[in-house]
């Protein structure tokens, strides 16, 4: 008799979990696949500080093939699953498309970006939910303080050393506070002709920073940031984004050439396609993570709206906390409807919030304590290095060089503007010339624009949500002219946040005409797949209709690595110009 096939798709907090602990429960009486479009788990939580120079990025990611011995890696984005036939159809990392049959079937495809139609954001805003948008971020930067510090003109230099990061939840505090000692370091080694000094700015249109939090570590944070020069402005958000600065919604227009955009996550799409029953983007489940009516079917993480036992008639936030304590009960079920074990609910208890704000602070409560300064600091610390999977020992190093040693602020340059649009449905898999994507049915070559970057989501942290206030930000159409950090290419839109429930999904998001000189492949079979989709570091691709209906990517096309007609071709360390959308479309977002 044949084992059982168990296929999981994702390996963010959630999915990684399910994998681990399944492989534990089963004991070889069940084949587990793991589908995934990275061959490692992100940790989350500790992106902001890759961005700043303190983690190498490998420190934040674990191998899924060293960590998960009985379980077979397939390397690819979920671009389709029928329900009936049991399969779940994949596009692979180089274009080969394959199927998997199941038995059982966990959905932890996590979340994406969240999308506003406010106008020129999808065209020069860059999220924070992976490895390659954080390498941008920290050339970017490194480059804009580089540039202002040379420029002769006092206007150019306050432009290109003002960062402007929207979302004052976790991701988007963090970014700031780390930021803002990160662009310091540099001024003091090579100081700016002008005499100015880097500025950063934190917004949202919330009251507070961190506003799910308890009050007094919102208070915490806000006085560190503000000691640090940071230029809090609550109740205020981007109103529009041009190539040269942003205009808030109090009508001040701010000169930069950076901006992050961390005001919240949306459920994948993914279940979208399932036609099945839904709440708030999310596929509903009974309190065993099971989907009622398909008993073969199971999701947790942020695709999953698990019932709250301690809170009747509500839904367990998107938060890294939640997802990972998601996929063990998962697991565990699993299990059980292979004849191990018993099934059981899923019932948690919160265990608190951390902030990591940089030095020897942070903004803490475990257990409901709240603590600040450097005892938050060891305890946030300590906590991140209980909860990663691995690599302890060479974070616990990097955190010891950083306190005597400076840090090395050079641009490698490895990753461009247009590999990391915010709009992207794979934010951990940067965007490369010459690889094929699939959008709206038709396959053409990657490359293209982005924007700056943003922060993470609720599952991206191993803590509860402190969500970002963005549901009330209003916005128009699109600008035409691409503004942003870097100049990009016909860049796509869409919007990243931290622990903060995501909204409704935007659904048949709009993508940009093929570039010129680009030609259009064959009609793709399956559905149309973005550059590298995929969740969180361990989101995989979204299925089609429950009977294999196909579904649309969403992000637009991405141009070829040649610069747009009478546009010269960018130096090694600038990005694309940017280039007006061809086809009169504009972004829908969010709302």
């Amino acid at each position: 008799m044949s084992r059982p096939r168990i296929v999981i798709v994702g390996a963010g907090f959630a999915g990684y979990r399910t994998a681990r602990t399944l492989s534990r429960l089963t004991r070889h009486q069940a084949d587990i696949t793991l589908l995934n479009p990275t061959d490692y788990f992100l940790y989350l939580p500790l992106l902001p500080q890759v961005a700043a120079g303190i983690l190498e990025p490998r420190r934040v990611t674990v191998s899924l093939s060293g960590s998960l011995p009985r379980v077979r890696l397939v390397l690819g984005e979920a671009h389709g699953i029928d329900l009936d036939a049991h399969t779940v159809r994949y596009t692979g990392p180089e274009g080969g498309e394959g199927t998997l049959p199941f038995d059982r079937l966990v959905l932890a495809a996590g979340s994406v970006n969240k999308l506003l139609p406010i106008p020129g954001v999808a065209e020069h805003a860059h999220g924070f939910r992976g490895l390659p948008e954080a390498l941008y971020l920290r050339d970017h930067v490194t480059r804009q303080v580089e540039l202002a510090a040379a420029a002769r003109d006092r206007e150019e230099c306050a432009a290109r050393c003002t960062f402007v990061v929207v979302g004052a939840g976790y991701t988007g505090t963090e970014v700031a506070a780390h930021g803002a000692m990160y662009t310091d370091a540099q001024v003091r080694r090579h100081p700016m002709r002008t005499g100015m000094r880097p500025r950063w700015m934190l917004l949202d249109v919330a009251p507070r920073v961190l506003p799910e939090m308890d009050e007094r570590l919102s208070v915490t944070a806000d006085r560190v940031l503000r000691q640090r020069g940071v230029d809090v402005r609550m109740g205020t958000s981007v109103k529009e984004a041009t190539h040269d600065g942003v205009v808030l919604t109090d009508g001040t227009t701010v000169g930069t050439r950076t901006l992050v955009w961390c005001v919240g996550v949306r459920p994948d799409p993914l279940v979208e396609s399932l036609g099945l029953p839904m709440e708030s983007g999310r596929l509903l489940v009974d309190p065993h993570l099971q989907v009622p009516g398909r008993p073969e079917l199971f999701a947790c993480g942020d695709v999953a709206a698990v019932p709250d036992l301690t809170r009747p008639g509500e839904f367990t936030p998107m938060t890294a906390q939640h997802a990972w304590r998601h996929g063990k009960v998962c697991a565990q079920n699993v299990a059980a409807s292979l004849g191990i074990g018993e099934r059981r609910p899923y019932r948690h208890r919160d265990l608190g919030f951390v902030v990591d704000l940089g030095g020897a602070k942070a903004a803490a409560n475990p257990l409901g304590l709240p603590m600040s300064g450097p005892a938050a600091g060891a305890v946030t610390r300590g906590y991140h290095l209980a909860a990663m999977p691995g690599n302890r020992v060479r974070v616990a190093a990097d955190w010891v060089l950083d306190a005597v040693l400076p840090r090395q602020a050079v641009q490698l340059g490895l990753v461009r503007s247009w590999s990391v649009p915010l709009e992207s449905a794979s934010p951990e898999v940067a965007r490369v010339p010459g690889r094929p994507e699939q959008r709206d049915g038709d396959a053409v070559p990657a490359g293209g624009p982005a924007g700056a970057p943003g922060g993470d989501t609720p599952d991206q942290r191993p803590d509860p949500p402190g969500g970002e206030s963005a549901k009330q930000q209003s916005g128009g159409e699109p600008a035409k002219d691409q503004s942003g950090g870097e100049p990009a290419r016909n860049q796509p839109g869409g919007e990243p946040a931290k622990n903060q429930p995501g909204g409704e999904p935007a659904k048949n998001q709009p993508g940009g005409e093929p570039a010129k000189n680009q030609s259009h492949a064959p009609r793709a079979t399956g559905k149309p797949r973005p550059p590298g989709k995929s969740d969180r570091p361990g989101k995989a691709r979204k299925p089609t209709r429950a009977a294999g209906a196909s579904r649309s990517a969403g992000p637009g096309a991405d141009p070829g690595p040649e610069p747009p007609e009478n546009q010269s071709a960018p130096g090694p360390d600038i990005a694309p110009g940017p280039v007006k959308r061809t086809d009169g479309r504009t972004a829908e977002g969010d709302s």
